[in-house]
């Protein structure tokens, strides 16, 4: 049995199902965290969240990490860790930094940084001719004013340091450019209280099809578990509506998608870490977005899970302890698996979501999580708005896709319209 540490982690679906991997892979965990009450607002009302199962709850200042590594050195020293590990991008380069100091598993820090960071990722991956889009990396409107005009439009603005699509928007002139500065400069405090770079990322707007491969890389070898598809909308933000997994490609698109998921993993010094890295097939070619050094949000691994039985989330609690991950495949009966997100369209409060019954009752479907009556909506603008999803199987092939999609089209979001407020 090994003891892991985990520090911080999202609210969302992985906080939940990193929990269940340690716990059914025989293990227990510490979990250390600058604010508790931040998984206590997402608990639900029998206060039975998965992060609460902790063998240890540590309050510690996880944002300063000259600190808290000591701080951490000092409680293995008491508590015995055999690996470390976090789900949350915001505390990846920490959690590499760690184990570094007190000689855990796991990828090397500069290479964790690089990848969490755009900006850096971008100039990386240039340098050793990995295809990407063309981009700058300004620090003031003017100065990416000049350099959209060498790119051409329209392109896409981003944060360096964000996730979930926060703030990446399509710009098409000079003026929406300077809009999409604006509203980053003027988010300077990520979630987690953590000061965001001041810079700008200008890219290239890709077009085609956009997947991501899903990868575990251990001891100096990678290995591709499989390439899932992502539908994305909400234009001109870019908000994952949905996935299947496997994508419905072409042998020799999956392959290219893959081989060049393995350059940027490389050329990162990316090892010992599960990866989830996003390429567009452009008309040109794959074209990398990003490379995400921890296993894929949005339930994409349960996707994986279901088709074949290899769960990505286990691979990563064994990586963390150095041991082999169990990557082979295994006869699930599903051919195809598939989840689609409700997204919210007008403001208002939600008071009911019909059709729901009817679609929980067909049996393609294996989840179907929705939002409470009660929660104040807006219009979304980045993946953290989600009202909830739908998640189905096709035992016989590529159909999964379609009927989530269509059983999504068949839910009813109902609101109440926000009240104007008046002097």
């Amino acid at each position: 049995m090994g003891h892991l540490l985990v520090v911080e982690s999202w609210v969302g679906s992985m906080s939940r199902l990193l929990p269940r991997a340690i716990r059914e892979g025989g293990h227990e965990f510490t979990f250390v965290t600058r604010d508790l009450h931040h998984y206590l607002r997402a608990a639900p009302a029998d206060g039975s969240h998965p992060l609460l199962a902790a063998r240890n709850i540590v309050t510690a200042d996880t944002n300063g990490l000259d600190a808290l590594l000591p701080h951490l050195e000092r409680l293995h020293a008491v508590l015995g860790f055999d690996g470390v590990l976090s789900s949350c991008d915001y505390y990846l380069p920490a959690v590499a930094r760690i184990a570094e100091r007190i000689g855990l598993s796991g990828p090397a820090a500069e290479a964790v940084e690089g990848a969490c960071r755009k900006d850096l990722t971008r100039r990386i991956l240039a340098a050793a001719a990995v295809p990407g889009p063309r981009f700058a990396v300004c620090t003031d409107p003017a100065e990416a004013a000049g350099a959209a005009r060498e790119i051409g439009y329209p392109l896409v603005v981003k944060p360096v340091d964000l996730c979930a699509g926060m703030l990446v928007r399509q710009v098409r002139d000079e003026r929406e450019l300077d809009g999409a500065c604006r509203a980053l400069t003027d988010f300077p405090v990520n979630a987690r209280g953590q000061d965001r770079a001041p810079v700008f990322l200008l890219e290239e707007l890709l077009t085609g099809p956009e997947v991501s491969v899903e990868t575990v890389s251990f001891h100096g070898s990678t290995h591709v578990v499989g390439v899932t598809d992502k539908s994305i909308g909400g234009a001109p933000a870019f908000i994952e509506t949905g996935h299947m997994f496997p994508a419905a490609l072409d042998p020799a698109d999956s392959a290219a998608a893959a081989d060049t998921a393995l350059a940027a993993i490389k050329a990162l010094g990316l090892d010992d870490v599960v990866c989830h890295t996003e390429i567009k097939l452009t008309p040109d070619g794959p074209r990398v977005v990003e490379v995400n050094p921890r296993p894929a949000g949005n339930r994409i691994t349960e996707l994986v899970r279901h088709v074949t039985g290899v769960d990505l989330a286990a691979a990563a609690v064994d990586v963390a302890l150095g041991r082999t991950p169990d990557l082979t495949p295994r006869p699930t009966g599903v051919r195809s698996a598939a989840i689609a997100f409700l997204l919210p369209d007008t403001a208002g409060t939600l008071t009911v979501i019909e059709g729901a019954d009817e679609a929980r009752e067909r049996p393609e479907v294996v989840e179907l999580t929705l939002a409470e009556p009660g929660r104040a909506v807006r219009p979304a603008t980045s993946n953290n708005e989600y009202l909830g999803h739908i998640m189905t199987v096709d035992t016989q092939g590529s159909g999964a896709r379609a009927t989530a999609e269509s059983l999504l089209a068949q839910l009813r979001p109902c609101y109440e319209p926000s009240q104007a407020v008046t002097a």
